[in-house]
């Protein structure tokens, strides 16, 4: 399989990549086209896979990204049958704070991007039958306090992405999402390492554990992999529950213990 993976040069992207690289989840042999704005962070991961796999340093906040990214898969690999679009930037402050730019630049990013990719991508995708999976986040539908941007631009990724499952699911490219709940990756680690503040968030998740880069990572590779063949325009997520949980958290029921 030919992967496009943006976002590659850490986290949940470089879980996807190794998790590929290993061919255990979904089997291989799998090329993978590596793109990151770390150009030191992607060496490194395409390093440690090997000849299969190529990098391509990309500013997503660029309207030319998506077909800089194609042309370069299309060099390496001759073609595309999968797109994992999983770049992001978290930018906080009250709405009242933010200004016309950081609106621009996060909706570019953890949106505009995908949309470009998925059109440079999509004659490839559809001679392939292929699949164009994107990384939202549990933010797109819970309104995360600080984060208007990012969980609007989010929200915005889910329906985009439900509009391409729906426009081109003619042409045989099905169109998913993952949505993360809190998952301690590079981005979060300097919060998650705070011991009171990671029990504090665990406390919330009915699985009593923050999620890993791997879990996100495997939802990804089954509706890239063969086994999601009839699913589009869904959205799977990812958070041990957590969006399970607004009624508790606000004293709603009589409350329930843990079964032993």
């Amino acid at each position: 399989m030919r992967v496009i993976i943006t976002g590659a040069a850490s986290g949940i992207g470089k879980a996807v990549a190794e998790l590929l690289a290993q061919g255990t989840a979904l089997p291989g042999p799998h090329q993978l086209l590596l793109t990151d704005r770390d150009a030191d962070g992607l060496a490194a991961v395409a390093a440690a896979i090997g000849p299969d796999a190529a990098t391509c340093v990309a500013d997503l906040s660029s309207p030319e990204c998506g077909d800089a990214i194609v042309a370069a898969a299309l060099d390496h690999m001759g073609g595309v049958d999968g797109v994992v679009s999983n770049a992001g930037i978290i930018a906080g402050g009250p709405l009242l704070d933010q200004t016309p730019d950081q609106f621009d630049l996060i909706y570019a990013i953890n949106t505009r991007a995908t949309w470009l990719l998925g059109k440079a991508a999509h004659p490839h995708l559809a001679k392939n039958k292929g699949a164009f999976v994107a990384t939202a986040s549990m933010s797109a539908t819970q309104p995360t306090p600080g984060l208007g941007f990012y969980s609007s631009s989010k929200a915005a990724l889910l329906m985009l992405m439900r509009q391409c499952a729906l426009e081109w699911g003619g042409d045989g490219i099905r169109c998913n999402t993952v949505s993360p709940g809190p998952t301690y990756t590079a981005m979060t680690k300097a919060g998650y390492d705070d011991a009171e503040r990671r029990a504090q968030r665990e406390s919330m998740i009915p699985l009593g554990k923050l999620g890993m880069a791997e879990d996100v990572a495997n939802a990804i590779l089954f509706l890239l992999g063969p086994q999601a063949s009839h699913i589009t325009g869904i959205d799977i997520m990812v958070d041990g529950g957590m969006s399970n949980n607004l009624m508790p958290a606000t004293g709603g029921g009589t409350g329930q213990k843990a079964s032993k």
